[in-house]
């Protein structure tokens, strides 16, 4: 499983590269040395942890993540990931998980969600496409 989903990561890596002049953020990277404020009013952060790299939960939700990368795209969300507890990262500290778990943050940097199990792309984009901002962004794009 741990080797697929390495055959699955490094096969969207491109697709996540950041900008030549660094103007976008990679759309999957480690959220160890990240700090939530750094994607304020420019991405929504969806933060995946787990207690383990290993965790089932963790890969089956990064499956689900690679399946929608597009609707991610869309939607201006960032994944950042933390599967080490032991690191203490900012994230962790901030959002302060227990085993696996999901965080949804909003462009405002407010957390919107928390989940102890895997979500599809799908219900991710039907809780975003709530928020006041991204009906805004929508009417927006629109011309409206």
């Amino acid at each position: 499983m741990r080797a697929i989903l390495s055959v699955v990561l490094a096969g969207f890596l491109p697709l996540a590269a950041v900008a030549a002049d660094g103007s976008a953020p990679e759309l999957i990277q480690p959220g160890y040395d990240v700090e939530l404020d750094e994607f304020q009013w420019t991405h929504r952060p969806v933060v995946v942890f787990a207690d383990s790299p290993e965790d089932p939960r963790f890969h089956e939700q990064m499956e689900r993540l690679m399946e929608g990368i597009e609707a991610l795209k869309e939607r201006d969300v960032v994944v950042l990931t933390d599967t080490d507890p032991a690191a203490k990262s900012a994230l962790r500290k901030k959002l302060r998980p227990r085993g696996f778990m999901l965080v949804l943050v909003g462009k405002d940097g407010g957390v919107k969600l928390r989940k102890p199990h895997p979500w599809t792309v799908r219900e991710l984009s039907r809780t975003i496409d709530k928020f006041p901002e991204r009906l805004r962004e929508v009417e927006e794009r629109r011309g409206g």
